[in-house]
C-alpha cells in the first residue's frame, strides 16, 4: 500500500447528509486535506486499500458492517489509521466495543463541536 505525505481523512456513515456536514468542516478547518467518503463497512474498507486515510470517522449502525466490526476489518489490514467511532449509538456496551478496538468514541449529533472533537484526537495521532 503506497501512502500520500498529504493528510487524508475518510468519512464513513450511511448518513449522506452527516457524510456532507462532516466532510464540510474538515475541508474548512484543513482545506489541504483530502477528503473522501464511503457509505458502508465493505466501501469503506475498499477505499482504505486504495487511498489509505490517516484518519476515519465511522457511523456505527450501518447496512451490512457495523462501525466497530468495519474498524476491526481495518486496523488488520493497517494500524496506521487513527479512528473515530462518530455515532448516535450512545450506550455504553457501544463505548466498550469501541474500546476494546481501539478506536475512539464520539457521540452525535453532528455539529461543528464534535466533528472538532474527533479532529482534536486526530491531531494528538500525527
Amino acid at each position: 500500500m503506497t501512502c500520500s505525505a498529504i493528510k487524508t481523512v475518510l468519512v464513513v456513515d450511511d448518513s449522506r447528509l452527516s457524510r456532507m456536514l462532516i466532510s464540510k468542516y474538515i475541508r474548512l478547518v484543513y482545506p489541504n486535506w483530502i477528503v473522501i467518503e464511503a457509505s458502508n463497512g465493505q466501501e469503506a474498507i475498499d477505499k482504505v486499500k486504495v487511498d489509505c486515510p490517516n484518519y476515519i470517522t465511522m457511523d456505527y449502525n450501518m447496512e451490512g458492517l457495523n462501525g466497530v466490526e468495519t474498524a476491526r476489518q481495518i486496523l488488520h489490514l493497517t494500524s496506521r489509521a487513527a479512528i473515530v467511532l462518530f455515532t448516535a449509538n450512545i450506550q455504553s456496551s457501544t463505548r466498550s466495543e469501541a474500546e476494546v478496538v481501539g478506536i475512539h468514541f464520539v457521540g452525535k449529533p453532528v455539529t461543528e463541536q464534535t466533528i472538532q472533537l474527533a479532529l482534536d484526537y486526530f491531531a494528538n495521532h500525527p
